[in-house]
Order: structure tokens, then sequence, then C-alpha cells
């Protein structure tokens, strides 16, 4: 280990799981670098501890179901009769292309049916007929707007509320609001994809300039799921409880010298919390006392659809079990359909129409769904024009950030309901438009918080998620 190497240091490598914090054992060189003048903070802690919300409540927890890539609106959920009529003519109105050396004003229908689905008659296409299912339990908002027409830009809006990167993310303001459910898990946890993470990474979970113990958990998509939660044979039992509470008394001797440092705290909270993690998360993670219908109900027993569906019902487990925010990534730009999308679209669809649904039926069966709100989409859709015009077998579709689709479940959100309206063509949000500020507010809302109320002083500011005077509760969207 580096020498120069601060505790800090150690501690913000724990985006990865416990292996930061775990490795941070290696604390006898005190040699810390200086540290930069702070204010006065004597008295103030931060925790995980639950906290009652401030205003009432309908929502205790959320499990997102991130879409990295930007899922075609035009070919899911957003059907229109113009562009069926209009298939192959040339795109009436301008258009802003992300990838302009492929473009074309190729007007593309979608080659996918639509119909109606439950009693409420929400359209969706076949591609997904399992979220066709639930169609009476889930708001459709085909109004979404962030207006950054790139993906690590619109992701940090719709994740952060903000386009600069290294904020605060959505979990991270939730557990520094109200704080966790159980202190035996993390209220905060990501569960990412076999495949490489998301665009922007670990920024998907990212604390910013909130104490580090507001970061996502990351839950690995295989054995081992949570880095060196297993502590080697050599430290099992009473050397592992040694060494944990010399650490302690380092660490506490440290706060006491500098109680306005964030990370001494937080270190210690998570070394407790690291203990308790390695009983409840192996039994919060085992599936086995799970029923085979309800693994056959998220797809489980598929190949295509096994690894979402697990992480499907990991998420319920975790909710279930008093974690606050969970968030499920499909692997990098896996939606990102620039090309050859009459295929990998319909295997997009495959690996998560199942589970996706499936999560929302297990939660209303088990009485969670009224307490727990279930998103889906990404940071954003396509455009009605093709991409890549060289071939049937090569076309796609660009980036389109001006109208595109999600769907929200549960904690408060009316079921049956479809929000908003594209244009004729399915390429610019133009009724009761959604933009990230505004569903970041309604989310709030839903959890009692308030953006105007809850903020953190960071550099002599009061830094929030959203600017109250600048975003709305879209009450239309509430049940």
């Amino acid at each position: 280990m580096d020498k120069n190497t601060t505790r800090r240091d150690l501690l913000g490598s724990a985006g990865m799981g416990l292996a930061g914090l775990l490795a941070a054992i290696n604390f006898k060189d005190r040699r810390l670098l200086a540290n930069p003048a702070k204010p006065d903070l004597v008295g103030k802690s931060f925790n995980t501890t639950e906290k009652p919300a401030p205003k009432p409540a309908k929502a205790k927890a959320m499990i997102s179901l991130w879409m990295q890539g930007g899922p075609s609106q035009i070919d899911m959920f957003d059907p229109k009769e113009e562009l069926m009529k209009r298939d192959g003519e040339t795109f009436p109105g301008d258009i802003k292309y992300d990838n302009a050396a492929q473009a074309s004003s190729k007007i593309m229908a979608p080659p996918w049916k639509f119909r109606p689905h439950g009693e409420c008659g929400m359209e969706m296409s076949e591609l997904v007929p399992y979220m066709g299912s639930i169609a009476d339990d889930i708001t459709l908002i085909r109004s979404m707007h962030t207006g950054v027409n790139n993906h690590g830009q619109s992701i940090r809006a719709m994740n952060s509320g903000t386009t600069a990167a290294m904020h605060p993310v959505l979990g991270s303001w939730l557990t520094y609001g109200l704080g966790g459910q159980t202190s035996s898990l993390p209220p905060y946890m990501a569960l990412i994809d076999p495949g490489q993470l998301p665009v922007d990474g670990v920024g998907n979970w990212h604390n910013g300039y909130l104490p580090s113990i507001y970061q996502g958990t990351v839950i690995r998509p295989t054995e081992p799921r949570i880095l060196n939660l297993t502590p080697p044979a050599r430290l099992e039992g009473a050397p592992q409880k040694q060494l944990l509470s010399y650490l302690q008394q380092l660490n506490e001797s440290d706060l006491s010298r500098k109680p306005g440092e964030f990370d001494y705290q937080a270190r210690i909270d998570m070394y407790e919390l690291a203990a308790r993690m390695q009983t409840a998360a192996v039994e919060a993670m085992d599936l086995s006392g799970e029923t085979e219908e309800t693994k056959k109900l998220y797809g489980i027993d598929r190949p295509e659809t096994k690894d979402f569906g697990t992480r499907c019902l990991i998420a319920r487990r975790m909710v279930e079990r008093g974690v606050r925010f969970v968030q499920v990534f499909t692997q990098n730009q896996f939606w990102d359909h620039h090309g050859s999308i009459l295929k990998s679209l319909p295997n997009a669809c495959m690996k998560v129409d199942q589970p996706s649904a499936a999560l929302v039926t297990d939660l209303k069966r088990r009485g969670l769904i009224d307490e727990t709100i279930v998103h889906w989409g990404g940071e954003m859709g396509r455009l009605p024009v093709i991409q890549n015009d060289t071939g049937k077998q090569n076309i796609g579709r660009d980036h389109n950030t001006y109208g595109f689709t999600q769907w929200v479940a549960g904690g408060g959100f009316k079921g049956g309901y479809v929000h908003g309206a594209t244009d004729d063509f399915s390429h610019k949000a133009v009724e009761d438009i959604v933009n990230h500020y505004d569903y970041h507010h309604t989310l709030f809302h839903l959890f009692g918080l308030d953006p105007e109320d809850l903020y953190f002083e960071h550099n002599g500011q009061k830094r929030r998620l959203i600017q109250a005077d600048q975003s709305k509760i879209i009450t239309k969207l509430l049940a």
C-alpha cells in the first residue's frame, strides 16, 4: 500500500462493495496528508438510522430498473398512426442527430404490432407482453424530456438532477433524508449487470459531496456478490473481532480530534454494518427459500431471463428487509440500438420484460406495492427515422431525449394511467411534459420530502437535488 494514501482515499475506493472498506485495515502509518481547513462542524453527525418523513408519505422504498442506453419508445410504448402511414417517407421537420454521419431523414415505422392491455386499454407492442399484463398497475409516462442528447449528461440528469458529474444521486439523497429501515443492511444497494458497467460507471450510485455512508453498495451478479464480505480463514471468529475493535478505537480517537471529519464517522458506522452484513446480506441474497413458482414468475428457469430475473427477485427481498433504495442495472449501452435494431431490440426486451413485470406482480401480492415505487426506464429514447441505412439487417435509431417513455408503479402513483404525449411521430414531447426536475420533485413528494428543506452545506452553499422553484409535483401522476 502506498504510504501516501489517506484513509479517505481508501474509503472512497468502497464504490465496488466492501472491498475498499475491508482493505483499510492497514492504518498503522499515521503520516496522513494534510487535510484542508474545514468549517466548525462539532456536534454534526451523519448516519443511516431511520428518520421519520417530515411530511405525509406514500412511499417507503424504491426499486429502479435502469435501462441504460435508451429503449425505443416508438417500438415498445408509443404507437403512432402517422408513422405507420408515412413509413419510408422523408421526415417533414427538423431533427437533431447525435450521430450525424449515419443519419437519414427516412421515417421508420415500428415493425412490431401494438394492442391494448388491461382494463385501462393501455397500448404496448408485442415486444413486451409481460409488461402489458401489468398495465392496470403502472403509470406510463410518454412525455419524458431531458433535452441533453448525450448518454452521460442525460443519465446524470435522471439520476442526480444535474448534467454535471459526480453529484449525489437520488438514492443517496433519499438515504440522507430518510435513512434506512434496517440496521443490518445498507440502505442503498446497486445490482450491476454481468456485462460492463453502465455509462458513467460508479457515478450512477455515487454520494458526491454527501458523506460516503450514503453511496450505493454494489451487489455483483455472481458470487461473491459482495466482495470481501467473508473474512479469510485466519481472521474468522475472535481474531476478526479483535481487529475490528482495534480499528474502532483508532477511528474513534481520530473522530474525537476531528469531529467535523465525516469520513471517520462513516468508517465507524460502515465497519459495524459490515460485521452485521456477514449474516444479513447472505440471507437476503439466498434464493433457496423461494418457491419454484416464484422463481418461474421471474423467469429464473429460463436462460434468457435468469440473470435479470434473479436480480429483480433479490431487489424485492432487499426492500422486504428494509433497504430504502435499490437499483437494478442493464449493462453498458444495452439499449443503444444505433444498428441491428430488428434483432437487438427483441433480444433486449426478452431479457427484461418478464422479470420487470414479475417484480410488480410479486410486490403487489405480498402487500408491498403500495409503499414501494418501481421505476422502469433509461436516460433517453430513439428517433423516428432510420440510422445506418445500409441494409435492413443494419438499420437502427439514433438518440432522442426530447420525447421518451418510462413507467412507474406503486408508492402512490396512479395505476392504469397514460400520462402526456409526443407529437405525431413520437419525436418530441408536446403534452404534459415531464422533465427530470419535475420527476424528482414528484418522487420526493411521495416519500414525504420537500426538496427545499432537504439540503447539504457544501463549500459554503446549501446544495439540493433540485430547486423547488424550478420544479413542480406532477399531480396527475398521483393516485
